[in-house]
């Protein structure tokens, strides 16, 4: 790895990077469940994160509001199998119960028996609700969850042996549907992806999954590429950012534009119900803000100058490889 001198390391922090989830701890990367139990601090060269369940940053209204219009525009985003309700209605307790805990001076839950009163002062809003009658939250449990915070929503039932995708609202996705895959089985789900079957990867973290007690929680991450500031990368929006991977190879400003994607994805097992709720959380910096932190700049070019070719492709940075390489080394051949 590149040497940090103390002038380096002494530069100040950009604005909003002391916070970020910066996910590469080696100079080189396979996949690997990397499966840690939730609320660990996570120090970085640039700051920490890691302590909270649910993150509210600042982007927490302009997130809410293309979530909402995603919705409008395709509501095959959000899916419940009939017989998840009670698990849709265990994850929005479970949910507002982390947030109220988490950030009590701006969210706030009462509870007495199944009827609740539920405050979020960022949306200036209380609803008073009835666990397990879907009409007294607006939109019903799942839709009305996804309005409170920034995470994508998953929810995995355990049955015949196996986890299926059987409900979620996922409005963040990176190259997958949620129309396609609910009702899959979390096996078939994870099948495109190289190397993580033959090294047994998924099925370790299957196995996991369907031994997790109810209460437990743990987080892990993931990482890609996405040009520009882009959460919606879904399969279903891909006309509409495509060509944008080939466009950005002669753009003078892709360091500016290309971003690192980042996923804290936390895994539940639900306390009453016991389903699996999958929280993912998707942070995008570009390269050339994580840069600026000298320990960033030479953990990422030591990590794409080593990364398989597979997984390249897989990750979607292949094509930008060569030139983000050089660029990070200091041998900027982007024309300007």
């Amino acid at each position: 790895m590149t040497a940090v001198t103390g002038a380096d390391a002494a530069r100040p922090v950009p604005e909003g990077l002391e916070r970020f989830p910066f996910p590469l701890t080696e100079d080189a990367y396979r996949y690997s469940t990397n499966v840690e139990p939730a609320r660990k601090p996570v120090r970085t060269a640039a700051g920490g994160w890691g302590t909270r369940i649910i993150d509210i940053d600042g982007h927490y209204d302009g997130e809410l509001r293309e979530r909402a219009a995603i919705l409008q525009r395709d509501p095959s985003r959000m899916a419940l199998a009939p017989h998840m309700g009670p698990a849709a209605w265990d994850a929005l307790m479970y949910c507002l119960e982390c947030l109220a805990r988490e950030y009590p001076d701006r969210m706030g839950l009462v509870r007495e028996g199944r009827r609740f009163a539920w405050s979020n002062r960022l949306q200036d809003l209380r609803v008073d609700g009835v666990i397990g009658d879907d009409d007294s939250v607006p939109g019903g449990p799942l839709t009305f969850l996804a309005g409170q915070i920034q995470e994508d929503i998953a929810l995995l039932d355990k049955r015949e042996g196996a986890l299926w995708l059987d409900g979620g609202v996922v409005t963040f996705a990176s190259n997958w549907s949620m129309a396609f895959d609910v009702g899959m089985r979390f096996l078939e789900i994870h099948g495109p992806v190289p190397r993580v079957h033959e090294e047994r990867v998924i099925t370790r973290a299957h196995d996991f999954l369907m031994r997790m007690q109810p209460g437990e929680a743990y987080r892990r991450t993931n990482w890609s590429m996405t040009v520009d500031r882009r959460l919606d990368v879904s399969t279903e929006t891909y006309p509409e950012w495509g060509s944008s991977r080939t466009e950005v190879l002669e753009d003078p400003r892709l360091p500016q534009r290309l971003h690192l994607r980042v996923e804290v994805q936390h895994l539940i097992a639900l306390p009453h119900t016991g389903a699996v709720l999958f929280l993912i959380r998707t942070y995008l910096e570009p390269f050339e803000r994580l840069a600026q932190i000298p320990q960033w700049r030479a953990r990422l070019h030591a990590v794409l100058s080593e990364l398989p070719q597979d997984m390249a492709d897989y990750k979607g940075l292949a094509r930008y490889r060569p030139r983000l390489v050089q660029w990070l080394a200091g041998e900027d051949t982007v024309r300007r």
